[in-house]
Parts: structure tokens; C-alpha cells; sequence
């Protein structure tokens, strides 16, 4: 299994939690900066004709701002250069304040057969903090024109003034929008982000705070019959993120436009993150790739049990040790034991309880040399 990315860096105005390669000021590029990824996938045509693609998302940024022919022609030009299989999942990310019917349309019909929609929060004074351009209504309306389509729903948690009645609202009002996925993330405050000033003001949820904000989301997924699969991915049976589940899986990706990330037979590789450089790169005829380093065998080892380890599916030991030629609970004998209290090994797979899910991060480490 492997999927294709595609960064699109373009947005009405940076939420104040954002980290990613985003330029609000810069949507007059849009044009230029499709052309350069168009010409950047065919680059790539040659050394990757032998992959056959499962999947192909489009995140950001805000992907939805961008004139949808744009996407058409970004959906073309994968076609044109790669082997998509004939069911590929195709994502596209969403800010419910830049959708119109006409935009769903035109995507749809290009190709696009899944829908990532930012809600974040239900609450629109915390849609305010956080520098969101949509409100509740938005999204109302966005998930209008999305009945009957398969989509997903983020939403938030540990937000400056929430409380966990505002997370079950939330929740409440993705699931019963018709949505068959829902991510439920933790804010993360970035060192350089504006929020960061509310971290370290003390006004954003403590660690404790967040866990049970966590808890009370699980349990609320689960009462409207969303299985978590992931510690931040929950969905109806069968409705799993196929890009998602191939990261955590150590499937191989190629990732296309500024700060995208690829992992093509054991070498992981990033593009720039500036826009300009980007330009520069890919009109001169090159790559903007800024860094590339080769995965050694341990780190494989490594970066397979930490994603593994994230799901609910947890090590796969038959699969363990047909990659690394190695009986995982043997290597890790003495680790298993001292947190055997977290742990869980059933039909052949070692996983993370439920109940601890959440603290995976601290059980992980363990399993690192």
C-alpha cells in the first residue's frame, strides 16, 4: 500500500494554533504554486512507475480556499503521472467557511470520494479564540451539501475556557451530521504560535485536565457507535482513514508542494518550507528537498512499534517478525514485564489497553534504545 500528499499552503488567516506551512497573505500565488506541483509530479513520474497508489490527500493549509479547477487539474495531473487503483481513496480537507456547492460538485466529479471537514469546536466563542473563519452555521451548512458523502469531522480539545459539556456538545453535533469518521485531537501549543501565550499564561487545560476531557470524547464517540481505532481516530465500522492507517502501518508515501514529507523505499525526505525557495527549486528544474536521510534497521524497528503502538490494533507479532527476523516479546522481554500492567497481548497482537491509551507517548519511549 502507498499513498500520495499533496500541500496546499494556502489560507484566508492562520488559527492561532497553527505550525504548519501556511501563508494567509499569499493566496495570489495559488496559480503559480499549482503549476510548480503539477510539474513536481511529473518530475517524479520515472521513479515511481513501479508503485501503484491506494490513496491520494490533499491537506494544508486550507485546500478548500484554492479555486476548485485547480483541484481538478491537481487530480489530473496524478492520474496522468501515477497508477492510482480504481477504488483510491481520495481526501480533500475542508474549512466549512470556504465551501460552496459548486466546489463539492467539481470535486466530486474529478474524482475526490472523501471530505475532511475542520469543525474544531461547536462553540463559536472558541471558534473566535482559536482564529477560526467559520461558526457553528458554517458547518451546519457545509455538512447540508455533504449528505451522503463519506466524511470525516475534526474536532478539539483542551481549548482555551472548554469544558467537557462543550466537548460532548461538540461531538454530539459531529456525529449526528452525517459524519462516519471523527479525529479527536489535543491542542498542542507551538513554541512561536500566538496560543503559545496562553500556555504559558496558565490559561489553556492541564495535563490532567485534557486526559479527562479525552476520556469523556471516547466515551461520547462511543455511545454514538464510533470505535477508536487510533488514539486520536475514531469512526463507524469499516470507515478507517486509508491514508492514515498506511502511515501508521510504515507504508510507504510520496508527499508533493512546500513541507511535504515522503518515505520511498526506506529514505524519508522533506521539501522546503519556504514558498519562495519552493518556487525557486521546482522552475529551476530540481527538487526542494531540504533534508534526506536513510532509515537504518533499527530505526525501522523503532518508528514500526511507536506507530504500531498508537493504534488499537497494536504489533501485528507474526508481521514483527517477518520484518526484523525477531520475536518482539523476546527483545522486549523485560520492558513488557515492567509495564505489563498497561499492556494487552491477545490473537497474536500486543497492544496498548484502552484505558491507557491516551498515555501512549510515555509507554512508547520504554522501547527505545
Amino acid at each position: 500500500m502507498a499513498g500520495i500528499y499533496v500541500h496546499i499552503p494556502f489560507c484566508k488567516s492562520k488559527c492561532s494554533y497553527c505550525d504548519f506551512a501556511s501563508f494567509p497573505d499569499k493566496l495570489c500565488y495559488a496559480e503559480s504554486y499549482m503549476a510548480c506541483v503539477y510539474r513536481e509530479m511529473a518530475k517524479r513520474k520515472d521513479q515511481l512507475k513501479n508503485y501503484k497508489f491506494d490513496t491520494l490527500y490533499i491537506g494544508g493549509g486550507t485546500p478548500s480556499v484554492i479555486d476548485e479547477k485547480y483541484i481538478a487539474m491537481l487530480l489530473a495531473s496524478a492520474k496522468k503521472n501515477f497508477f492510482l487503483s480504481d477504488n483510491a481513496e481520495i481526501t480533500i480537507e475542508m474549512n466549512p467557511g470556504t465551501v460552496s456547492a459548486g466546489k463539492i460538485a467539481t470535486y466530486k466529479k474529478c474524482g475526490i470520494n472523501r471530505f475532511s471537514v475542520g469543525l474544531q469546536t461547536a462553540v463559536d466563542s472558541q471558534l473566535e479564540d482559536l482564529g477560526r473563519i467559520h461558526n457553528l452555521k458554517d458547518f451546519e451548512n457545509c455538512v447540508k451539501l455533504l449528505k451522503g458523502e463519506n466524511f470525516s469531522v475534526d474536532v478539539m480539545i483542551g481549548l482555551k475556557n472548554q469544558t467537557v459539556a462543550d466537548i460532548g456538545k461538540t461531538i454530539t453535533v459531529a456525529a449526528e451530521s452525517g459524519a462516519s469518521h471523527i479525529s479527536m485531537y489535543a491542542l498542542t501549543p507551538e513554541d512561536g504560535t500566538p496560543i503559545y501565550t496562553d500556555y504559558l499564561n496558565g490559561e489553556l487545560p492541564d495535563g490532567d485536565t485534557v486526559a479527562e476531557m479525552y476520556e469523556a470524547g471516547a466515551k461520547k464517540l462511543a455511545e454514538f457507535g464510533f470505535e477508536r481505532y487510533e488514539v486520536s481516530n475514531f469512526c463507524k465500522k469499516g470507515k478507517e482513514s486509508k491514508h492514515n492507517l498506511n502511515y501508521w502501518r510504515r507504508g510507504e508515501y510520496i508527499g508533493f508542494g512546500v513541507s511535504a514529507s515522503s518515505c520511498i523505499n526506506n529514505v524519508r525526505f522533506t521539501n522546503t518550507f519556504d514558498l519562495d525557495e519552493y518556487f525557486k527549486c521546482i522552475l529551476s528544474d530540481n527538487f526542494a528537498v531540504i533534508n534526506s536521510e536513510q532509515i537504518d534497521e533499527e530505526g525501522r524497528k523503532e518508528e514500526y512499534i511507536m506507530l504500531a503502538l498508537r493504534t488499537a490494533r497494536g504489533i501485528d507479532l507474526k508481521e514483527y517478525a517477518e520484518l526484523f527476523k525477531s520475536n518482539f516479546e523476546e527483545e522486549y522481554s523485560e520492558t513488557l514485564k515492567k509495564l505489563s500492567s498497561f499492556f494487552e497481548s491477545k490473537n497474536g497482537f500486543i497492544y496498548i489497553k484502552p484505558e491507557h491509551l491516551y498515555i501512549q507517548n510515555s509507554l512508547i519511549i520504554n522501547f527505545f534504545k
